[in-house]
């Protein structure tokens, strides 16, 4: 990728937007070229193409594949072999993806280059937003940012979430002063690996400035959550070092010590006294706009699993705020951007950026409320495989309405990659793709030959929490898993229930009542969403309420 272009900034980056956007197809052809020139001599592809680089031979020869596959080259290059293996590119880290393999993370193979076009990426949501919401220029931006610790792979290589790499590269620590990205976080406190002190030296920042803060965020709206959790757990402390201008000792951090105490100049008991008055006062139903006031919107990503952390949100923003999702990415490979910012999280669909990768899409066949078949889910991955290989699509002919799972081609070594991800086509924006996710190929709950996948198991959770709400409760997190140590087998989900007000906590009898309903209702929904798919009722007739510290959903 040209440098120049990390240099895009304002109207010259919604140019350059429209330009890939308006040639996507000439686009993707030229970046599948480059890769296939660049990297045919690798072991991998010449293994298939013969040092061919012709697209067809590359469509023909070269099979679609997902980690189980890669995997014994990563860890060649891991445990000390050329990156020629895979690429042509010197592999500069590995980048540790949420998903796991056999109980380890997963490592995707990343190059210097990779980090320009995540820093392109990024550079574009500041001129999308600022369309829809000027004046962003005129103060802070309260983003939470953490990084985690790293390992190292036998050969010394750096192991790494992407957020992380980014965060600690001279891309973010060397940016530009830019009034659009004028954060309250010292760097210092994000780069800090010890999560308590980063979110108190952040959160600490961000209250030392709340009348400046324009807006406010975290790269998940998980992570926002815990914010506001752990504020509610320490804001006297957090008060008692505003009021009197000192870093509590629990800071031992000596970068982030230095970085505060170039905040903390001066103590002041007014704006302590502020903060302290705001956070006593219970419910905290709206806290977030009244510690901000001048905050226009929270940008975080509310799709996928973070879809069940939206009602929360809205509730600590009285749903005054919008929430923004700007953006869809991966370990793997940054895919698009949301060019409709102000869109409900549940109509959210994102722009598909042609210069990130080579983009294909394996067509899912849709059966209404049945779900849609996915590539091996009868555990005949190999003969679907041969059967869908030739069905693969490019991004200039993908169809509205159609559904796909994604699949990637890289500079840095993965190709014709099963992402795994689940999206459906809402539009096309000039030439190029605009989709909405879906869910997660791998279903979230499995046993025997029932099959209930992330999109129906949050459809449900969203139905009966509703009963919660007339009772001043609310869901702030749900999670679940399947429990085969009985026969048959049961699913177990678990919920953590806030009561917001004290008219809101009822008795024990009539809490048992509640949750008695809430299984009814999250049973009678499930068994809608996947009964037609197949799906055993048993699994999901035995749901009842038990009490276990937090609720206990047991199915």
């Amino acid at each position: 990728m040209d440098g120049k272009r990390l240099e895009y900034k304002g109207e010259e980056a919604l140019k350059e937007l429209e330009r890939l956007t308006e040639k996507a197809d000439e686009v993707q052809e030229g970046i599948l070229k480059e890769i296939l020139n660049t990297n045919k001599s690798t072991e991998y592809l010449n293994k298939y193409m013969c040092g061919s680089t012709d697209f067809s031979d590359f469509k023909r020869l070269v099979p679609v594949i997902t980690y189980d596959n890669i995997l014994p080259y990563i860890q060649r290059i891991g445990n000390g072999e050329d990156s020629s293996l895979i690429t042509s590119h010197r592999i500069t880290e590995m980048i540790c993806s949420s998903g796991t393999s056999a109980g380890e993370p997963k490592l995707m193979p990343s190059i210097a280059e990779d980090l320009d076009r995540r820093t392109f990426l990024y550079n574009l949501i500041m001129p999308i937003v600022n369309q829809y919401i000027q004046g962003l220029d005129e103060g802070k931006a309260m983003y939470l940012y953490f990084v985690k610790a790293e390992m190292s792979t036998p050969c010394g290589l750096p192991a790494r979430p992407v957020l992380t790499s980014y965060y600690k590269s001279k891309h973010f620590k060397c940016r530009a002063r830019d009034p659009f990205n004028d954060y309250t976080s010292p760097d210092q406190t994000i780069l800090c690996t010890d999560g308590f002190q980063s979110m108190y030296c952040q959160l600490l920042a961000g209250l030392v400035h709340r009348h400046q803060v324009l807006r406010l965020g975290a790269v998940f709206a998980s992570a926002f959550l815990r914010a506001v959790t752990f504020l509610e757990a320490h804001y006297l402390d957090l008060c008692h070092d505003i009021r009197t201008g000192t870093l509590t000792n629990k800071i031992n951090d000596p970068s982030c010590r230095s970085s505060m105490l170039d905040i903390l100049t001066s103590s002041n008991p007014q704006l302590a006294d502020e903060i302290e008055s705001i956070c006593r006062k219970k419910p905290w139903k709206g806290v977030i706009c009244k510690l901000w006031p001048k905050a226009k919107y929270i940008e975080a990503v509310v799709t996928g699993s973070m879809a069940q952390y939206v009602p929360a949100l809205e509730y600590y923003s009285a749903g005054k705020l919008p929430l923004l999702s700007t953006m869809y990415a991966s370990s793997e490979c940054y895919f698009g951007v949301n060019l409709k910012p102000l869109s409900r999280p549940d109509n959210v669909s994102y722009t598909l950026l042609p210069n990130m990768a080579y983009f294909e899409f394996i067509p899912l066949p849709y059966f209404g409320d049945n779900g849609f078949k996915l590539i091996g889910d009868d555990g005949d991955d190999e003969e679907d495989e041969e059967a869908w290989r030739e069905k693969l699509v490019d991004l200039a002919h993908v169809r509205v309405g159609s559904y796909y799972e994604l699949v990637v081609t890289t500079f840095a070594g993965l190709y014709r990659y099963r992402i795994g991800d689940v999206v459906q086509v809402t539009g096309i924006y000039r030439r190029a793709p605009q989709f909405r996710f879906i869910c997660r190929r791998n279903v979230v709950l499995s046993i025997d030959n029932d099959k209930t996948n992330e999109e129906d198991l949050h459809k449900g959770v969203s139905t009966a929490k509703e009963l919660l709400e007339p009772h001043n409760a609310l869901l702030l997190e749900y999670t679940s898993y399947a429990d085969t140590s009985t026969v048959p087998g049961h699913y177990v989900l678990f919920w953590e229930i806030e009561h917001l007000a004290p008219n809101g906590v009822v008795t024990p009898v009539e809490e048992i009542r509640i949750m008695q309903q809430c299984c009814v209702t999250l049973k009678k929904t499930l068994i809608t969403y996947t009964a037609g798919a197949g799906a055993s009722i048993g699994l999901w007739a035995r749901l009842r309420y038990e009490w276990w510290s937090r609720v206990r959903l047991t199915c």
